[in-house]
């Protein structure tokens, strides 16, 4: 058995000494491999040990054979030695019969099994007669390969894709209380505008909340009416989206660029089996589904300034809307919202009157002095930059407080009346003032955009021609505290969250004497805003599925507190 085991290593080695740096066919292996097995199987039971002149009958005795052994194995040997070398021969002139190579190949073997197993100290010769003669058939299997696929030379093998990771669930909500089991069932079963009157009662007389888990009270203007909200949208909100509306416009979000969480959130909301009902006479809001990027991509004509083929396209929409369905006009759109991120969001409301005043509107173009955005029915959406839909939360997080050597950095376009305003007084003033225009190759070569912001105390956030800017999420994802610049701009979720918490707020006016705002902060203070933002960074981030108090919760929930205050 030992002898067994080193000749099967030396004929593996042997076949990967011959297959060491060419390219393997697997599929014709397989099939000489399956052959051979088929021929190990069966040809013992069909083909005798001995030469066709030596038969056993029954009548002779095991001893009578017993001492001719050796000599009937040695004769055995000897014809398939001649068979073998008669079927190379042939095989060489007839290098397609494939398999006819692989099965003398597996007899050939078979001898060496049998025959090394068997003979005594003569066997050393035979073996390396037998093994030049399988290097020989190996080579012919070679070629034969060669010539019936040639090697590619004029494409590239495609990297299989590889599915897409499936995401575990989000973790469930807590477990009701016993008192809020009671509630959930007596406001499922109100009218949604009796339910929503009673949710405000619960919110009003909300308990007093001194230490939670999951949120971070410095970030929140009462911790203790966000909690209690929050747990009551959980409870009872039912959200009914509308199923009209062709796509693009309609139903098909946008998700990459500065405009992105428009289109995050459309995602996140229509697949949403907690918040959404197929049922409207269950609803507490209405959600109009359309996308004013995608809007403004589908209908606005370049160069031409002109926006109202958008108002004109969104006002028919509505009116749609109002003529199929009673809720519109049985509210007259208070209790409707839309979502919209784009810097025209504002404008496109214009040619609908109820629409325009009454809807509740989630906008990153907040802007205060344009008549549109009202505080405390309208939500200020943030601005997010997602440069690949696939991984949304990529190069998040930043640099410990020692590791940030620059005191302020601004990079970027200069359109606005604010950016050349900051240019004009800070840039290449001042060593600790990183103001740039677009970033300089001679400066990005030795520090991108991305390591600027984690290696600064403080990210300068001026508006451009509106007053929103994506740079106020970004710094929070880098971990570094926004410095805002944009009179008449309400701050993203402004009616839960405390900005005064982890972000400077700077007048344009004071723009000359924006250094000596912030080096007249004390460290201790910016350590504390900074850990702030830290905290805060769980509630701006968009995952690929929602979790609890994540971005999509939070704009949701603005909307949902919105709806409350209206009664």
């Amino acid at each position: 058995m030992n002898r067994l085991l080193q000749i099967a290593l030396i004929l593996v080695r042997e076949l990967f000494m011959t297959c060491a740096g060419k390219r393997i066919d697997w599929r014709r292996i397989f099939v000489a491999g399956a052959l051979m097995t088929m021929a190990g199987i069966f040809l013992p039971n069909v083909i005798f040990i001995c030469s066709p002149d030596v038969w056993y009958f029954p009548g002779s005795s095991w001893e009578d054979l017993n001492g001719t052994t050796v000599h009937m194995l040695e004769h055995a040997n000897e014809s398939r030695a001649v068979r073998l070398n008669g079927n190379v021969n042939r095989a060489r002139h007839d290098r397609s019969n494939l398999v006819r190579v692989a099965t003398d190949a597996s007899m050939n073997v078979s001898a060496e099994l049998v025959q090394l197993s068997t003979v005594v100290e003569g066997t050393p010769a035979v073996y390396k007669n037998s093994r030049a003669e399988s290097r020989k058939n190996v080579d012919l299997l070679k070629n034969e390969r060669k010539i019936r696929h040639p090697p590619p030379t004029a494409h590239r093998r495609r990297r299989r894709r590889l599915p897409p990771p499936v995401l575990p669930p989000p973790p469930p909500p807590p477990p009701l209380s016993r008192r809020d089991s009671i509630l959930k069932r007596h406001l499922w079963s109100l009218h949604p505008n009796e339910a929503v009157i009673h949710a405000k009662e619960e919110v009003e007389r909300a308990p007093v909340v001194s230490d939670d888990p999951d949120l971070y009270a410095p970030l929140f203007r009462n911790i203790s009416v966000f909690k209690r909200s929050y747990e009551l949208m959980e409870m009872m909100l039912q959200v009914y989206v509308y199923r009209d509306g062709q796509r693009p416009i309609c139903h098909q979000p946008h998700l990459q660029g500065i405009y992105a969480s428009e289109g995050w959130f459309m995602k996140h909301l229509e697949a949403n089996k907690q918040f959404v009902t197929k049922d409207p006479e269950k609803a507490h809001l209405f959600y109009l589904p359309y996308s004013a990027r995608q809007l403004e991509m589908a209908l606005y004509v370049p160069d031409s300034h002109n926006m109202r083929p958008l108002s004109i396209f969104l006002k028919n929409y509505v009116n749609w809307i109002a003529s199929k369905y009673p809720f519109w006009n049985r509210t007259h759109g208070s209790d409707h919202f839309l979502v919209a991120c784009h810097d025209w969001g504002p404008y496109t409301v214009n040619e609908h009157e109820e629409l325009r005043t009454n809807t509740i509107k989630a906008l990153c173009n907040a802007d205060l002095s344009e008549g549109v955005f009202v505080a405390g029915r309208d939500v200020s959406l943030p601005e997010t930059t997602i440069r690949n839909p696939s991984k949304p939360l990529r190069n998040v997080g930043g640099k410990r407080v020692s590791q940030r050597t620059i005191l302020a950095f601004y990079a970027g376009l200069m359109h606005g009346r604010v950016r050349p305003v900051l240019l004009k007084y800070w840039q290449d003033k001042d060593e600790d003032m990183k103001i740039y225009g677009p970033l300089p190759v001679r400066v990005s070569r030795k520090m991108s955009y991305v390591e600027h912001m984690k290696s600064s105390r403080y990210c300068i956030c001026p508006m451009g021609y509106e007053v929103n800017s994506p740079r106020i999420v970004e710094a929070i994802y880098y971990e570094c505290v926004p410095v805002i610049i944009a009179d008449n701009f309400v701050p993203p979720l402004n009616e839960v969250l405390d900005w005064s918490a982890f972000s400077v707020i700077v007048a344009e006016k004071d723009i000359p004497k924006l250094k000596e705002i912030l080096t007249a902060i004390p460290m201790r203070q910016y350590m504390r805003m900074q850990t702030n933002v830290k905290k805060l960074q769980k509630h701006f981030l968009w995952n690929l599925r929602p979790v609890r108090y994540d971005l999509f919760h939070m704009i949701l929930h603005s909307i949902w507190f919105s709806r409350l205050n209206q009664q």
